[in-house]
C-alpha cells in the first residue's frame, strides 16, 4: 500500500502538472482525482494523495519562479523571486492543494 501511494501521488502530480498548463482550473483536480485513484483506501487517503501530489506541483513552480526571477534580474530577482515564492506557495496550497484534495477524495470514495 506505500508503494502505491507514492506512485499516486507522482503520477497524480505529473498528470496535474500537464493539464494545468492547458487547462489550469482542472489540471490540478484530475491530477488529484487520478492519486486517489491509483492509492485507493478510500476517501482519506485519496485526499492525501491529492493534497500531496498538489502540494509537490506548488513547491516546484516556485522554486523555478525563484531561479528563473534569479536568472533574469540578478540580486533584485532573488529578492523578488523569494517573495513572490512565499506569497505562491500559500496560494498554490489553497489553489492547487484543495483542488487536488477534492479530486482525490471523490476518487477515493469511488474507488474504495
Amino acid at each position: 500500500m506505500a508503494d502505491n501511494f507514492w506512485v499516486g501521488v507522482i503520477v497524480g502530480w505529473l498528470v496535474g502538472l500537464i493539464l494545468g498548463f492547458f487547462l489550469p482550473v482542472v489540471g490540478p483536480l484530475v491530477g488529484g482525482f487520478v492519486a486517489g485513484w491509483i492509492v485507493r483506501g478510500g476517501i482519506g487517503n485519496g485526499a492525501k494523495a491529492g493534497l500531496l501530489a498538489g502540494i509537490i506541483g506548488a513547491i516546484i513552480i516556485s522554486i523555478l519562479i525563484l531561479v528563473g526571477g534569479t536568472v533574469l534580474l540578478g540580486a533584485f530577482g532573488l529578492v523578488a523571486g523569494v517573495g513572490t515564492s512565499i506569497a505562491l506557495v500559500v496560494a498554490a496550497f489553497v489553489y492547487q492543494g484543495i483542488l487536488s484534495l477534492i479530486g482525490g477524495a471523490i476518487a477515493g470514495a469511488i474507488r474504495r
